[in-house]
């Protein structure tokens, strides 16, 4: 019995780390520890609740319009999000430090995608959304991953009044 139980789990073991490893090697980022439900930035939302709704445009510019956004402490908004340039885009939340360095790991695996609540990664021409809920006062930033867009000024800020 604990014979066949250690095989059992041991098999689960290399089935989970297979499928993990399948889902990095295949370009995405879920799963390997993004801020996606990250305290200080706030958590995925409810649709249900979103009180509104704030249109983001991504540009060749290396930009976003607008670059900063206010809400306030626990609202849930919906940000509309297009790729109005001729090459891929995106947006993610999160804070300085963590988009510094999820920018650094993009820059070393520029095929990885985003598959997170908190991020919408877009084609050109493309449109997607985040649903998102800003708990806390303070500042969340956002800002594209793509390698070289970030150094190149493509950030924004969330301030949570």
């Amino acid at each position: 019995m604990k014979g066949t139980l250690l095989r059992t789990t041991q098999a689960a073991a290399l089935a989970l780390s297979l499928f993990a490893g399948a889902a990095y090697a295949a370009g995405t980022h879920a799963g390997h520890g993004t801020p996606a439900a990250s305290a200080p930035i706030g958590k995925p939302g409810d649709p249900a609740r979103v009180t509104r709704t704030i249109e983001i445009d991504m540009t060749d510019a290396m930009r976003f319009t607008p670059a900063s956004i206010d809400v306030k402490a626990g609202e849930t908004v919906r940000l509309n999000v297009r790729n109005s340039g001729m090459i891929r885009h995106e947006l993610v939340l999160g804070t300085d430090a963590d988009l510094k360095s999820h920018y650094d790991m993009m820059m070393k695996d520029p095929g990885m995608r985003h598959e997170e609540p908190n991020a919408v990664s877009l084609e050109a021409g493309k449109r997607g959304q985040i649903v998102w809920r800003f708990d806390k006062a303070g500042t969340v930033s956002f800002g594209c991953l793509e390698p070289g867009h970030y150094a190149a000024g493509m950030k924004g800020s969330v301030s949570v009044l």
